[in-house]
Protein backbone atom coordinates (compact mmCIF):
# COMPACT_ATOMS: atom_id res chain seq x y z
CA UNK A 1 0.00 0.00 0.00
CA UNK A 2 1.05 3.39 -0.81
CA UNK A 3 2.74 5.60 2.08
CA UNK A 4 -0.06 8.29 1.39
CA UNK A 5 -3.31 6.08 1.45
CA UNK A 6 -1.97 4.22 4.64
CA UNK A 7 -1.29 7.51 6.30
CA UNK A 8 -4.84 8.79 4.98
CA UNK A 9 -5.93 5.49 6.82
CA UNK A 10 -4.52 6.15 9.98
CA UNK A 11 -5.10 9.76 10.22
CA UNK A 12 -9.56 8.59 9.86
CA UNK A 13 -8.99 6.17 12.60
CA UNK A 14 -7.19 8.51 14.81
CA UNK A 15 -9.27 11.51 13.65
CA UNK A 16 -12.95 9.15 14.32
CA UNK A 17 -11.77 6.71 17.51
CA UNK A 18 -12.37 9.83 19.91
CA UNK A 19 -13.88 9.61 23.51
CA UNK A 20 -17.58 10.93 24.12
CA UNK A 21 -19.47 11.04 27.07
CA UNK A 22 -22.76 10.90 26.25
CA UNK A 23 -25.08 11.02 23.44
CA UNK A 24 -23.13 13.22 21.21
CA UNK A 25 -26.03 15.33 19.87
CA UNK A 26 -26.64 16.63 23.08
CA UNK A 27 -22.48 16.76 24.16
CA UNK A 28 -22.60 19.46 20.82
CA UNK A 29 -25.28 21.30 22.37
CA UNK A 30 -23.60 21.80 25.44
CA UNK A 31 -20.37 22.19 23.96
CA UNK A 32 -21.16 24.89 21.99
CA UNK A 33 -23.20 26.81 24.64
CA UNK A 34 -19.87 26.02 27.15
CA UNK A 35 -17.20 27.58 24.34
CA UNK A 36 -19.75 30.53 23.44
CA UNK A 37 -19.60 31.68 27.66
CA UNK A 38 -16.16 30.71 27.36
CA UNK A 39 -16.04 33.38 24.84
CA UNK A 40 -18.59 35.93 26.53
CA UNK A 41 -16.26 35.60 29.42
CA UNK A 42 -18.99 36.10 32.44
CA UNK A 43 -22.21 33.55 33.20
CA UNK A 44 -24.68 34.95 30.46
CA UNK A 45 -28.11 35.64 31.77
CA UNK A 46 -29.88 34.48 28.37
CA UNK A 47 -29.27 31.89 26.10
CA UNK A 48 -30.89 31.33 22.32
CA UNK A 49 -30.12 27.81 20.64
CA UNK A 50 -30.87 27.17 16.64
CA UNK A 51 -30.47 23.49 15.95
CA UNK A 52 -31.70 21.57 12.95
CA UNK A 53 -34.25 19.33 12.77
CA UNK A 54 -31.56 15.93 12.88
CA UNK A 55 -30.18 17.56 16.51
CA UNK A 56 -33.63 18.56 17.66
CA UNK A 57 -34.80 14.87 16.48
CA UNK A 58 -31.43 13.15 18.37
CA UNK A 59 -31.79 15.40 21.62
CA UNK A 60 -35.66 14.79 22.27
CA UNK A 61 -35.96 11.56 23.82
CA UNK A 62 -32.03 11.22 25.47
CA UNK A 63 -30.79 11.45 28.81
CA UNK A 64 -28.62 13.95 29.10
CA UNK A 65 -25.09 13.05 30.33
CA UNK A 66 -23.85 13.81 34.23
CA UNK A 67 -27.21 15.33 34.45
CA UNK A 68 -29.05 13.79 37.02
CA UNK A 69 -31.52 12.17 34.69
CA UNK A 70 -32.60 15.35 32.98
CA UNK A 71 -33.34 15.56 29.67
CA UNK A 72 -33.90 18.27 27.19
CA UNK A 73 -32.32 20.95 24.57
CA UNK A 74 -32.17 23.07 27.29
CA UNK A 75 -30.44 21.29 30.18
CA UNK A 76 -28.02 20.26 27.62
CA UNK A 77 -27.46 24.41 26.56
CA UNK A 78 -27.77 25.51 30.19
CA UNK A 79 -25.58 22.58 31.83
CA UNK A 80 -22.88 23.33 29.19
CA UNK A 81 -22.53 27.21 30.30
CA UNK A 82 -22.96 26.20 34.13
CA UNK A 83 -20.39 23.33 34.16
CA UNK A 84 -19.15 22.94 31.03
CA UNK A 85 -14.88 22.54 30.00
CA UNK A 86 -15.42 23.72 26.33
CA UNK A 87 -11.65 22.62 25.95
CA UNK A 88 -12.81 19.15 26.76
CA UNK A 89 -14.69 19.13 23.62
CA UNK A 90 -16.77 16.05 23.40
CA UNK A 91 -16.34 15.66 27.18
CA UNK A 92 -17.67 19.01 27.81
CA UNK A 93 -19.99 17.78 30.73
CA UNK A 94 -17.34 15.13 32.40
CA UNK A 95 -16.45 17.74 35.30
CA UNK A 96 -20.29 18.85 36.29
CA UNK A 97 -20.56 18.95 40.00
CA UNK A 98 -23.91 18.10 41.47
CA UNK A 99 -24.17 21.80 42.45
CA UNK A 100 -24.40 22.93 38.78
CA UNK A 101 -27.21 20.26 38.29
CA UNK A 102 -29.09 22.34 40.79
CA UNK A 103 -28.29 25.25 39.44
CA UNK A 104 -29.08 23.94 35.90
CA UNK A 105 -32.85 22.98 37.02
CA UNK A 106 -33.34 26.59 38.38
CA UNK A 107 -32.14 28.50 34.94
CA UNK A 108 -33.97 25.86 33.29
CA UNK A 109 -37.35 26.48 35.14
CA UNK A 110 -36.51 30.16 35.11
CA UNK A 111 -36.45 30.21 31.17
CA UNK A 112 -33.17 31.84 30.27
CA UNK A 113 -32.66 29.54 27.81
CA UNK A 114 -34.56 29.25 24.08
CA UNK A 115 -34.42 26.49 21.36
CA UNK A 116 -35.63 26.78 17.64
CA UNK A 117 -35.28 24.94 14.89
CA UNK A 118 -32.68 26.81 12.17
CA UNK A 119 -34.67 26.60 8.97
CA UNK A 120 -32.76 25.68 5.61
CA UNK A 121 -29.21 24.48 6.87
CA UNK A 122 -27.29 21.30 7.17
CA UNK A 123 -28.52 18.56 8.59
CA UNK A 124 -25.93 18.54 11.76
CA UNK A 125 -26.20 22.68 12.88
CA UNK A 126 -25.65 24.41 16.50
CA UNK A 127 -25.99 27.82 16.99
CA UNK A 128 -25.37 28.88 20.49
CA UNK A 129 -25.95 32.53 21.27
CA UNK A 130 -25.76 34.07 24.64
CA UNK A 131 -26.04 37.33 26.39
CA UNK A 132 -25.07 39.70 29.69
CA UNK A 133 -25.93 42.88 29.49
CA UNK A 134 -24.56 44.55 26.17
CA UNK A 135 -22.22 42.17 25.58
CA UNK A 136 -22.76 38.80 23.57
CA UNK A 137 -21.04 36.17 22.14
CA UNK A 138 -22.15 33.56 19.21
CA UNK A 139 -20.62 29.72 18.05
CA UNK A 140 -21.74 27.91 15.43
CA UNK A 141 -21.31 24.47 15.02
CA UNK A 142 -21.39 22.60 11.08
CA UNK A 143 -21.28 19.41 9.55
CA UNK A 144 -19.38 17.25 12.64
CA UNK A 145 -20.27 17.31 16.35
CA UNK A 146 -17.38 19.68 17.14
CA UNK A 147 -16.80 21.63 14.12
CA UNK A 148 -17.09 24.91 14.87
CA UNK A 149 -16.90 27.25 12.19
CA UNK A 150 -17.90 30.62 13.54
CA UNK A 151 -17.24 32.63 16.51
CA UNK A 152 -18.73 36.07 17.32
CA UNK A 153 -18.05 38.30 20.22
CA UNK A 154 -19.93 41.66 20.71
CA UNK A 155 -20.86 41.41 16.88
CA UNK A 156 -17.31 40.79 15.77
CA UNK A 157 -16.24 38.08 14.25
CA UNK A 158 -13.47 36.19 15.79
CA UNK A 159 -13.00 33.16 13.56
CA UNK A 160 -15.08 32.05 10.04
CA UNK A 161 -13.91 29.17 8.26
CA UNK A 162 -15.43 26.67 5.68
CA UNK A 163 -16.82 23.06 7.42
CA UNK A 164 -14.60 21.55 4.53
CA UNK A 165 -11.48 22.61 6.74
CA UNK A 166 -12.20 19.87 9.10
CA UNK A 167 -10.74 17.11 6.91
CA UNK A 168 -8.24 19.20 5.42
CA UNK A 169 -7.02 19.64 8.69
CA UNK A 170 -7.04 16.49 9.58
CA UNK A 171 -4.53 15.21 6.82
CA UNK A 172 -7.83 12.63 5.81
CA UNK A 173 -10.04 12.16 2.64
CA UNK A 174 -12.52 9.36 3.17
CA UNK A 175 -13.18 9.34 -0.71
CA UNK A 176 -10.78 7.16 -1.18
CA UNK A 177 -12.11 4.36 1.39
CA UNK A 178 -12.76 1.13 -0.38
CA UNK A 179 -13.08 -2.22 1.12
CA UNK A 180 -10.34 -3.73 -0.78
CA UNK A 181 -7.74 -1.07 0.51
CA UNK A 182 -9.45 -1.29 3.65
CA UNK A 183 -8.32 -4.85 3.59
CA UNK A 184 -5.01 -4.33 2.66
CA UNK A 185 -4.43 -1.60 5.40
CA UNK A 186 -5.88 -4.45 7.78
CA UNK A 187 -3.45 -6.98 6.88
CA UNK A 188 0.06 -4.31 6.18
CA UNK A 189 -0.52 -1.71 9.08
CA UNK A 190 2.00 -1.88 11.85
CA UNK A 191 -0.22 -2.39 14.77
CA UNK A 192 1.93 0.28 17.02
CA UNK A 193 0.34 3.10 14.61
CA UNK A 194 -3.45 2.22 15.56
CA UNK A 195 -2.94 0.26 18.90
CA UNK A 196 -3.57 3.12 21.27
CA UNK A 197 -6.81 4.63 19.13
CA UNK A 198 -8.03 0.89 19.11
CA UNK A 199 -7.04 -0.01 22.62
CA UNK A 200 -8.81 2.88 23.90
CA UNK A 201 -11.90 1.86 22.41
CA UNK A 202 -11.86 -1.46 23.35
CA UNK A 203 -11.29 -0.56 27.25
CA UNK A 204 -14.07 2.13 27.06
CA UNK A 205 -16.79 0.23 25.16
CA UNK A 206 -16.10 -2.82 27.10
CA UNK A 207 -16.33 -1.10 30.19
CA UNK A 208 -19.90 0.66 29.08
CA UNK A 209 -21.39 -2.12 27.51
CA UNK A 210 -20.93 -4.08 30.80
CA UNK A 211 -22.01 -1.41 32.90
CA UNK A 212 -25.41 -1.95 30.97
CA UNK A 213 -25.63 -5.62 31.42
CA UNK A 214 -24.70 -5.66 35.12
CA UNK A 215 -27.41 -2.65 35.83
CA UNK A 216 -30.39 -1.43 34.77
CA UNK A 217 -30.64 1.35 32.09
CA UNK A 218 -32.39 2.11 29.61
CA UNK A 219 -34.97 -0.76 27.93
CA UNK A 220 -32.24 -3.15 29.46
CA UNK A 221 -32.16 -4.91 25.85
CA UNK A 222 -29.05 -6.58 26.43
CA UNK A 223 -29.90 -7.41 29.61
CA UNK A 224 -33.00 -9.18 28.04
CA UNK A 225 -31.55 -10.78 25.21
CA UNK A 226 -29.17 -12.84 27.26
CA UNK A 227 -31.98 -14.07 30.27
CA UNK A 228 -34.52 -14.62 26.79
CA UNK A 229 -31.87 -16.41 24.60
CA UNK A 230 -29.18 -18.12 26.11
CA UNK A 231 -25.26 -17.41 26.17
CA UNK A 232 -24.19 -18.48 22.70
CA UNK A 233 -21.75 -16.34 20.64
CA UNK A 234 -24.06 -14.57 18.06
CA UNK A 235 -26.40 -13.47 21.26
CA UNK A 236 -23.94 -12.30 23.48
CA UNK A 237 -22.58 -10.26 20.32
CA UNK A 238 -26.09 -8.59 20.10
CA UNK A 239 -26.32 -7.88 24.12
CA UNK A 240 -23.18 -6.51 24.60
CA UNK A 241 -23.12 -3.90 21.85
CA UNK A 242 -26.82 -2.98 22.93
CA UNK A 243 -26.21 -3.12 26.10
CA UNK A 244 -23.53 -0.23 25.83
CA UNK A 245 -26.44 1.81 23.90
CA UNK A 246 -29.11 0.75 26.76
CA UNK A 247 -26.48 2.62 29.33
CA UNK A 248 -25.39 5.00 26.79
CA UNK A 249 -29.30 5.97 26.04
CA UNK A 250 -30.13 6.44 29.76
CA UNK A 251 -27.25 9.10 30.96
CA UNK A 252 -24.06 6.89 31.89
CA UNK A 253 -21.62 9.00 32.56
CA UNK A 254 -19.13 6.56 31.27
CA UNK A 255 -17.10 7.81 27.94
CA UNK A 256 -17.04 5.52 24.66
CA UNK A 257 -14.48 5.77 21.73
CA UNK A 258 -17.08 6.82 18.78
CA UNK A 259 -17.06 6.24 15.29
CA UNK A 260 -18.77 8.43 12.34
CA UNK A 261 -19.62 10.66 15.45
CA UNK A 262 -21.68 8.70 17.33
CA UNK A 263 -21.21 6.55 20.48
CA UNK A 264 -24.13 3.93 19.78
CA UNK A 265 -21.73 3.53 16.25
CA UNK A 266 -18.53 3.13 17.91
CA UNK A 267 -19.97 0.52 20.49
CA UNK A 268 -21.33 -1.08 17.24
CA UNK A 269 -18.32 -1.34 15.47
CA UNK A 270 -15.90 -2.89 18.02
CA UNK A 271 -18.18 -5.24 21.28
CA UNK A 272 -19.34 -7.63 18.75
CA UNK A 273 -15.88 -7.87 16.90
CA UNK A 274 -14.54 -8.29 20.34
CA UNK A 275 -16.60 -11.23 21.46
CA UNK A 276 -16.22 -12.95 18.62
CA UNK A 277 -12.72 -12.50 19.16
CA UNK A 278 -12.75 -14.01 22.71
CA UNK A 279 -15.03 -17.10 21.19
CA UNK A 280 -12.49 -17.69 18.43
CA UNK A 281 -9.21 -17.06 20.33
CA UNK A 282 -8.00 -14.87 18.36
CA UNK A 283 -4.72 -13.40 18.64
CA UNK A 284 -4.21 -9.72 20.06
CA UNK A 285 -2.88 -8.63 16.82
CA UNK A 286 -5.37 -10.16 14.44
CA UNK A 287 -8.18 -8.15 16.65
CA UNK A 288 -6.58 -5.08 15.80
CA UNK A 289 -6.55 -5.85 12.45
CA UNK A 290 -10.16 -6.60 12.71
CA UNK A 291 -10.99 -3.56 14.38
CA UNK A 292 -9.51 -1.53 11.06
CA UNK A 293 -11.90 -3.43 8.78
CA UNK A 294 -15.10 -2.71 10.86
CA UNK A 295 -13.99 1.08 12.38
CA UNK A 296 -12.95 1.78 8.44
CA UNK A 297 -16.07 -0.31 7.03
CA UNK A 298 -18.49 1.92 9.04
CA UNK A 299 -16.63 5.48 8.02
CA UNK A 300 -16.71 3.98 4.38
CA UNK A 301 -20.53 3.30 4.38
CA UNK A 302 -21.37 6.20 6.27
CA UNK A 303 -19.58 8.94 4.58
CA UNK A 304 -21.99 8.52 1.28
CA UNK A 305 -25.02 8.78 3.85
CA UNK A 306 -23.94 12.15 5.58
CA UNK A 307 -23.49 12.74 9.18
CA UNK A 308 -27.44 12.73 10.17
CA UNK A 309 -29.90 11.42 7.94
CA UNK A 310 -33.22 9.25 8.63
CA UNK A 311 -30.87 6.15 7.64
CA UNK A 312 -30.08 4.37 11.24
CA UNK A 313 -25.87 4.62 11.60
CA UNK A 314 -26.02 1.20 13.95
CA UNK A 315 -26.72 -0.41 10.10
CA UNK A 316 -23.53 0.37 8.97
CA UNK A 317 -21.56 0.25 12.03
CA UNK A 318 -23.55 -3.35 11.93
CA UNK A 319 -21.70 -3.80 8.47
CA UNK A 320 -18.18 -3.16 9.98
CA UNK A 321 -18.88 -5.51 12.46
CA UNK A 322 -19.66 -8.20 10.17
CA UNK A 323 -16.70 -7.48 7.75
CA UNK A 324 -14.56 -7.51 10.37
CA UNK A 325 -15.90 -10.77 12.02
CA UNK A 326 -15.99 -12.39 8.53
CA UNK A 327 -11.85 -10.88 8.57
CA UNK A 328 -11.20 -12.90 11.58
CA UNK A 329 -12.77 -16.04 10.09
CA UNK A 330 -10.25 -15.58 7.54
CA UNK A 331 -13.08 -14.57 4.61
CA UNK A 332 -12.10 -13.79 1.24
CA UNK A 333 -11.96 -10.45 -0.16
CA UNK A 334 -15.10 -11.48 -2.17
CA UNK A 335 -17.03 -13.26 1.00
CA UNK A 336 -16.37 -10.24 3.13
CA UNK A 337 -18.02 -7.80 0.75
CA UNK A 338 -20.84 -10.49 0.03
CA UNK A 339 -21.33 -9.82 3.89
CA UNK A 340 -21.91 -6.39 3.90
CA UNK A 341 -24.44 -6.99 0.56
CA UNK A 342 -26.30 -9.42 2.63
CA UNK A 343 -26.51 -7.06 5.77
CA UNK A 344 -27.75 -4.08 3.49
CA UNK A 345 -29.94 -5.77 1.24
CA UNK A 346 -31.68 -7.03 4.63
CA UNK A 347 -31.73 -4.11 7.43
CA UNK A 348 -30.69 -1.54 5.33
CA UNK A 349 -34.31 0.02 5.83
CA UNK A 350 -34.01 0.76 9.59
CA UNK A 351 -35.02 4.25 10.00
CA UNK A 352 -33.27 6.80 12.73
CA UNK A 353 -36.38 8.36 15.01
CA UNK A 354 -33.70 10.02 17.48
CA UNK A 355 -31.45 8.74 20.15
CA UNK A 356 -33.21 7.25 22.62
CA UNK A 357 -33.58 3.84 24.65
CA UNK A 358 -35.10 1.86 21.36
CA UNK A 359 -31.09 2.62 19.66
CA UNK A 360 -29.99 -0.51 21.57
CA UNK A 361 -33.41 -2.63 20.08
CA UNK A 362 -31.91 -1.37 16.68
CA UNK A 363 -28.33 -1.97 17.41
CA UNK A 364 -28.85 -5.51 18.27
CA UNK A 365 -31.09 -6.02 15.12
CA UNK A 366 -28.35 -4.74 13.10
CA UNK A 367 -25.89 -7.05 14.26
CA UNK A 368 -27.85 -9.97 14.10
CA UNK A 369 -28.25 -9.30 10.49
CA UNK A 370 -24.61 -8.65 10.21
CA UNK A 371 -23.54 -11.96 11.27
CA UNK A 372 -26.65 -13.77 9.08
CA UNK A 373 -25.21 -11.87 5.88
CA UNK A 374 -21.44 -13.35 7.45
CA UNK A 375 -22.57 -17.04 7.74
CA UNK A 376 -24.64 -16.54 4.39
CA UNK A 377 -21.50 -15.25 2.85
CA UNK A 378 -19.60 -18.11 3.67
CA UNK A 379 -22.01 -20.75 2.34
CA UNK A 380 -21.82 -18.69 -0.85
CA UNK A 381 -24.97 -17.29 -0.21
CA UNK A 382 -26.23 -13.67 -0.92
CA UNK A 383 -28.32 -11.16 -2.45
CA UNK A 384 -27.59 -10.81 -5.83
CA UNK A 385 -27.21 -7.75 -8.30
CA UNK A 386 -30.65 -6.08 -9.05
CA UNK A 387 -32.40 -7.30 -6.29
CA UNK A 388 -33.55 -3.96 -4.63
CA UNK A 389 -31.09 -1.90 -3.76
CA UNK A 390 -28.23 -4.47 -4.38
CA UNK A 391 -26.16 -3.31 -7.55
CA UNK A 392 -22.85 -5.37 -9.39
CA UNK A 393 -20.50 -5.30 -6.48
CA UNK A 394 -20.06 -3.98 -2.72
CA UNK A 395 -18.71 -0.32 -3.50
CA UNK A 396 -21.76 0.14 -5.70
CA UNK A 397 -24.05 -1.37 -3.25
CA UNK A 398 -22.54 1.05 -0.85
CA UNK A 399 -23.10 3.96 -2.83
CA UNK A 400 -26.52 2.78 -3.45
CA UNK A 401 -27.61 2.53 0.04
CA UNK A 402 -25.77 6.18 0.53
CA UNK A 403 -27.85 7.78 -1.99
CA UNK A 404 -31.22 5.84 -0.59
CA UNK A 405 -30.04 7.47 3.25
CA UNK A 406 -28.91 10.65 1.67
CA UNK A 407 -31.37 11.76 -0.87
CA UNK A 408 -34.21 9.37 -0.80
CA UNK A 409 -34.55 10.01 2.92
CA UNK A 410 -34.53 13.63 2.67
CA UNK A 411 -38.33 13.57 2.94
CA UNK A 412 -38.90 10.96 5.40
CA UNK A 413 -36.32 12.34 7.81
CA UNK A 414 -38.84 15.91 7.70
CA UNK A 415 -41.95 13.70 8.41
CA UNK A 416 -40.36 12.06 11.31
CA UNK A 417 -38.86 14.95 12.98
CA UNK A 418 -43.03 16.51 12.46
CA UNK A 419 -44.01 13.39 14.14
CA UNK A 420 -41.90 13.86 16.77
CA UNK A 421 -42.39 17.59 17.46
CA UNK A 422 -46.36 17.21 17.08
CA UNK A 423 -46.76 18.94 13.34
CA UNK A 424 -48.31 16.11 11.95
CA UNK A 425 -51.50 14.60 12.99
CA UNK A 426 -51.00 10.41 12.22
CA UNK A 427 -54.83 10.22 12.49
CA UNK A 428 -55.34 12.70 9.54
Amino acid sequence: MEKALYDNYVNILKHELIPALGCTEPIAIAYASAKARQVLGEMPDRIEMNLSGNIIKNVKGVTVPNSGGLRGMEVAAVLGVVGGNADAALEVLESVKPEDIEETKKLVAAGICTCELAEGVANLYVEAKVYKGEHSAEVTILDHHTNIVKIVKDGKVELERKSEDENTDAGMDKSKLTLKDIIDFANEVKIEDVKEVLGRQLQMNRTIAQEGLDNTWGAQVGKTLLASRGNDVITRACARAAAGSDARMAGCSLPVVINSGSGNQGITVSMPVLTYAEEWNISEDKLYRALCVSNLVSVHIKYYIGSLSAFCGAVSAGCGSGAAIAYMYGASYDQIGQTIINTLGNVGGIVCDGAKSSCAAKIASSVNAAILGFQMAIEGKGFQNGEGIVLEDVEQTIKSMGHVGRVGMAGTDIDILNIMIGKIDVNA
